[in-house]
């Protein structure tokens, strides 16, 4: 079992996690405000940029395999080297989707 540091941008929260626990547990566990949902890897309430770093999270289905190398769903990535994020980031193709989404409410 190997700790990792997790930084977070902007916010000047920094924890220990080890690489057998998700990132969100390590929030949980120091009293981070850690935003999620469903805790399955599915509703990317929790999702975050990936900065600096690399964490394995092979049951984040929300994610393609091109998101997943630079953003994590901390509720199921697990930090593989210390890392920093920025939590409340989404990946291009959920922005996409709800853009799409406001567009299309607007043209009713």
């Amino acid at each position: 079992m190997t700790e990792h540091t997790v930084e977070f941008v902007g916010t000047g929260e920094t924890i220990q996690v080890s690489d057998k626990r998700t990132i969100l547990q390590g929030c949980i566990d120091a009293g981070i405000a850690q935003e999620f949902s469903c805790r399955v890897g599915m509703c990317l309430a929790c999702s975050a940029e990936i900065i600096e770093g690399e964490v394995t999270q092979p049951a984040a289905r929300a994610l393609t395999e091109e998101e997943a190398e630079s953003y994590a769903l901390t509720c199921m990535a697990r930090p593989q080297s210390d890392l920093v994020l920025d939590r409340g980031k989404y990946p291009p193709s959920i922005e996409d989707a709800a853009t799409d989404a406001t567009d299309a409410a607007a043209d009713d």
